[in-house]
Parts: C-alpha cells; sequence; structure tokens
C-alpha cells in the first residue's frame, strides 16, 4: 500500500494551492474510483447530455431555455418572459438562493461535489482525458518536472488540443443560452466581418473556459465562488457534509499485519494519506469543515478501499454531520432547517401559481400626460395610452370592451377596434374612452376592461377615468 508524506499541522497556517514562495502550487490528485465516483459520474453524464442538448429543443419554433440579455427577452420551459416580468426573475432569485441555504444548512456543499457545472466539466470531463493522455498522479508530476522533449511536447499538444476543442464546445453551448442555437449557427458559418461581435464573443468564451479548465482549476472553487465562504456561515453541528469520524478514527497509526489496534490504543485511520491523494482541492478531510471541500466523496471512495483491505468497516469518512459522529444521534430536521424548508415552499408555491395563472399578455393602459377630459354630448371622454405585450407564440388579434359602464372604447386610426399583435410582439398606441355624464360618480370613477382576443378573454384592467363633477345620485 502506497504511503504519502505531509505535514499533520500545515493547513492551519497555508492552504494546499499555494507554496512556501506563496507562488500558485499544482494541485495532481490520485484517480479516483469507486461507488460514489461511479455514480456521479453517471450522474455528470446525464447533465452533460442536457446541457448540450436542451439548445436544441424547440416549442412553437422558440428555445426551451434562452437567457437574452441583449434584446431583453428570456424564456424558461417555453414561458416568455419580458422585462414587465423582472419581478418574477426577483422571486425566482430569492427562491434560488433560499434553495441553497436549505440544502447547505441540511446537507452541505452537495451542490457543489455532484451537480455544479465547474466540478462536472473539472473533474467528470478535464480531468479524466488528463489521466487518459498523462497517466495518473505520480505520472503527471514526472511529466511537469520533465524536459520538454519529443513526449512531453505530443501529450501536451495533444491535451491542450482537446482541451480547446472542448472549450470550444463549451463556449458556444453557453451562447446557445444567451442567444440562441440558431444565432449561433449563424454566427459559426457566415463571414466574420459580418458578425464580428458575436465572433469576438465566442473566441472570448473560449479563452476562458480554457483558461479555467488548463490553469485556474480549483481556484474556481477556493477563490472565486462565494458559495464556500458561504457555507462558513450556514453549517452547523447538525449539518451532513463529507466528514470524517474522529471519534473512531482517532488515535491515527501506521497499520500492521495482525496487531490489535484496541489493545495498542489506535484509532481505524491507519494515516495512508490516501483521502489528501485523491483530494482535487489538495486539503486533508480529518481537520474537519473546510471552504475549500467540495464534497466531492473522492475521500469517502478512497478510504473506503483502503478499509477493506485491512478489514475494518467501512464509513471512516462518510456523510455525516458532528453531532452523528460525537454523540451518535441519527439524522433529524431541526427547527431551522424546518422554518428554512417551509419558507422555500411558500417560495416555489408563489411562483408556480404565477406561472400557471401567467396571463399570455401585458397590458398596460394609463391616461395620456397632460390630457384633461372633454365634453362630447352628453358623454364625457377621456385619452389613454396603451401597450400591448404579446407573451405568446401565437398571432394575436386583440379588441377592448367596456364592462363596467355603458360607454364605448374607440382605437385610435382604428375603425374595427381591433389591434392585431404579432407574437411575441408590442403594440402600442392611444384609445378613447366615452362615457355617459350620469354613469360618472366622482372626480375619478373607477372602470373596469376587458381584453379579448376574439371572442377569448385574455385579461382583465381596471382603470381611472376622469370627469367634471358628480352627477350620480
Amino acid at each position: 500500500m502506497a504511503e504519502f508524506d505531509y505535514d499533520k499541522e500545515a493547513y492551519r497556517d497555508t492552504i494546499a494551492t499555494v507554496g512556501e514562495d506563496g507562488k500558485r502550487k499544482f494541485i495532481y490528485p490520485k484517480k479516483p474510483k469507486g461507488s460514489y465516483y461511479n455514480k456521479r459520474t453517471y450522474l455528470s453524464y446525464l447533465l452533460l447530455i442536457l446541457l448540450f442538448g436542451l439548445p436544441f429543443l424547440k416549442i412553437g419554433g422558440e428555445p426551451l431555455f434562452l437567457f437574452n440579455i441583449i434584446e431583453r427577452k428570456f424564456i424558461v420551459f417555453g414561458l416568455i418572459f419580458r422585462p414587465q416580468d423582472f419581478f418574477v426573475f426577483v422571486l425566482s432569485a430569492i427562491t434560488a438562493i433560499v434553495g441553497i441555504i436549505v440544502f447547505t444548512v441540511g446537507f452541505g456543499r452537495i451542490w457543489c461535489g455532484w451537480l455544479c457545472p465547474q466540478t462536472i466539466f473539472m473533474e467528470m470531463l478535464f480531468r479524466k482525458i488528463e489521466y487518459w493522455i498523462d497517466g495518473d498522479f505520480g505520472k503527471q508530476k514526472k511529466l511537469a518536472k520533465q524536459k520538454w522533449d519529443g513526449e512531453k511536447f505530443r501529450k501536451r499538444a495533444l491535451k491542450f488540443g482537446i482541451f480547446w476543442i472542448l472549450s470550444f464546445l463549451i463556449a458556444h453551448t453557453f451562447l446557445s443560452y444567451i442567444i440562441g442555437v440558431d444565432e449561433v449557427l449563424t454566427v459559426v458559418t457566415s463571414p466574420v466581418n459580418e458578425n464580428l461581435v458575436g465572433f469576438i464573443a465566442l473566441l472570448a468564451f473560449t479563452f476562458i473556459f480554457f483558461g479555467v479548465f488548463w490553469y485556474f482549476r480549483e481556484q474556481a472553487c477556493i477563490a472565486v465562488c462565494p458559495y464556500g465562504r458561504l457555507q462558513g456561515v450556514l453549517l452547523d453541528k447538525k449539518s451532513i457534509q463529507v466528514s470524517y469520524d474522529y471519534v473512531r478514527g482517532e488515535n491515527r497509526g501506521r497499520y500492521r499485519k495482525k496487531e490489535d489496534r484496541k489493545e495498542l490504543g489506535k484509532g481505524d485511520c491507519i494515516d495512508c494519506g490516501l483521502c489528501i491523494a485523491v483530494c482535487p482541492t489538495g486539503i486533508d478531510i480529518r481537520n474537519g469543515s473546510q471552504m475549500e471541500c467540495v464534497n466531492c466523496t473522492a475521500c469517502m471512495d478512497a478510504c473506503d478501499s483502503v478499509m477493506e483491505k485491512v478489514n475494518l468497516p467501512k464509513g471512516l469518512i462518510r456523510y455525516a454531520s458532528d453531532e452523528m459522529i460525537k454523540e451518535s444521534k441519527p439524522f433529524t430536521f431541526n427547527k431551522r432547517l424546518k422554518a428554512y424548508a417551509l419558507v422555500l415552499i411558500l417560495l416555489i408555491t408563489s411562483v408556480t401559481t404565477y406561472l400557471v395563472t401567467r396571463s399570455d399578455v401585458e397590458a398596460i393602459i394609463l391616461r395620456m400626460p397632460g390630457a384633461n377630459y372633454k365634453k362630447v354630448d352628453t358623454r364625457i371622454m377621456n385619452v389613454y395610452n396603451y401597450k400591448l405585450v404579446n407573451k405568446s407564440h401565437d398571432n394575436m388579434k386583440l379588441s377592448f370592451e367596456l364592462l363596467s359602464h355603458d360607454g364605448e372604447v374607440v382605437v385610435a386610426g382604428n375603425q374595427e377596434g381591433i389591434v392585431p399583435v404579432d407574437d411575441q410582439g408590442i403594440a402600442e398606441g392611444s384609445l378613447f374612452i366615452y362615457i355617459p355624464r350620469n354613469q360618472t360618480d366622482s372626480k375619478k370613477t373607477k372602470i373596469r376592461l376587458s381584453l379579448k382576443n376574439g371572442e377569448e378573454e385574455v385579461d382583465r384592467l381596471t382603470v381611472y377615468f376622469s370627469s367634471p363633477f358628480k352627477t350620480k345620485k
């Protein structure tokens, strides 16, 4: 069994990715293997298929997901959102944040280890290619120190070439979620001078992804992502995370055949250092909860394989809370977790209710600024500006109908009173509302309008109608 040298106290005043000279220290993790790694691999493949495939899925000619910040157009599960729906994004963002809080409080950084795109790309795609080309951690270290010769040049050229191609594909995929896959294909197939901005964006994205997965790597999790620092606030002794069972493992001691470890005062940890060797951020999980830990479970698989070889129970490193290890208590949903979960359920319910009851038309009707009422025979007339936003994939022919009063609605410049609005289009204009004098009961009368698409009512609106005096008895 291989042994690995390390300083047991180094974590207190240094971090694994910075050397004594203050320069970047590259991490060469040992290739992980085990049941948890296999499960993460299968899940990663599924998520990668979804990531690369979703831009091609369309509903009514529109992508399933689109986050076009430039044109202020967003599509989620085929539903179109415009700037008028900004509050929905705010509510959704709050829901997402609360969701992260709930899962972090209960289950630690399970997102980072199993679902985060950075982890999936780095550990399940780029790292696997690196193991295939450069070999395991020992060969990688040797190759890094090796002088530039034919072997090193071939391996570096092959690896960087594949990394660049993958970064190129990832950049195109992410851009497809912003401008749409059709627009990306147009940028790719058209001359550069016709789509210079798009070409520069694709090239910039490719360089960024290549730099992250070739050089920056785990620093994205340690130095850039705020989630690691957030967990320090959210985790408590009841939170489940990848943990070392120090009650069972201490005191550490090297393994000797046929020894009675309990009689010698030794714990189950044989101090082999394999849990450190496989860690992609270079930490020692036995030092407790650390910001750098992404809960990737590599140390769990490594430790289980060692325990199996020395005939000791598995699970020395496992998913557990400090309370479960120290006090042998089972996991329970405490009051704090229940409170967060209740808030999350309420937020999800609110967002879902809005999406289900959401109208296909956004209608805004406001009295024309500076325009006063007018007396027309026995009626009072007010002028309004309207803005109609069609959020659906269908063309609409919209009309207004007065519900609350006997009167008339006239669309300016339109004798038929029908306003055509193309799919995802916007129509603006003015309209006149006439109401008999004897039906106005105050200087500001509240009136209700029905907005119809043919015979179907798509929305109801309330506006104020200005009149000269109170006449209604």
